[in-house]
């Protein structure tokens, strides 16, 4: 589904983020990615995304080899990857179901779908009653769980969450991670970029830890006591 291969980014001001990295992450998988700031984490998500080209290595992506695809194969590589930021991201001035909607107008979904699939997949995320308010009338859990709609909306096979708990509170972050456990469950791969210590711990899953762009560890059924 995923693999880093001997990849190395670093930055034109000479700061290496990532040190000849390899990492390969299944299909289905469950993958907590953690590690101290500046350890890489957020240049790993570039990567994936292909905001950035690596120094050195080659990343494949399902059967996207990055290194040569073309410009106009980028946006059907991120078609298969869903998003979930730390801030949301939503759009302030359109309601809950015109922000998930939003994901498949962008890939042109007829409207007949978009009228059932938004729906569906808001009341997934326990929203459904939500779906004609604005992101200021939700609370952060609610506007983190509206994102993660859009995520999934298009039922992508991967779903990078990058400080999916990063402004919620331990009652909302543990919301929030159960709803991306139950996407996993369905067989979606989920990687999810953490510094929450507790989460990482009680859902023992796959921990892969990062200091100073290398892996120092990566364990299968982990926990983040090394990850400083």
């Amino acid at each position: 589904m995923v693999l880093l291969d001997h990849v190395t980014m670093q930055y034109p001001t000479g700061t290496k983020a990532l040190d000849n990295i390899t990492l390969q992450i299944n299909k289905g998988e469950f993958v907590f990615v953690v590690g101290s700031s500046g350890s890489g984490k957020t240049t790993l998500i570039k990567l994936l995304l292909k905001e950035i080209q690596p120094t050195q290595g080659e990343i494949t992506v399902e059967d996207y080899q990055y290194s040569k695809m073309k410009r106009k194969e980028i946006p059907f590589l991120r078609r298969k990857i869903g998003v979930v930021f730390q801030n949301f991201r939503l759009l302030k001035d359109r309601t809950v179901f015109e922000n998930v909607a939003f994901a498949q107008q962008v890939i042109e979904k007829p409207m007949r779908d978009i009228r059932r699939q938004v729906p569906a997949t808001l009341t997934m995320v326990g929203l459904a009653d939500k779906y004609k308010q604005f992101p200021k009338e939700l609370s952060g859990g609610e506007q983190q769980r509206v994102a993660l709609a859009r995520a999934i909306v298009n039922e992508p096979d991967i779903i990078l969450a990058d400080e999916p708990t990063g402004n919620l509170d331990p009652k909302n972050s543990l919301e929030i991670m159960r709803l991306l456990e139950e996407i996993n469950n369905r067989g979606t791969t989920v990687v999810v970029v953490t510094h929450n210590k507790d989460i990482v711990n009680l859902f023992q899953k796959r921990v892969v830890t990062l200091k100073k762009g290398r892996i120092v560890s990566d364990e299968e059924k982990g926990g983040y006591e090394d990850a400083d």
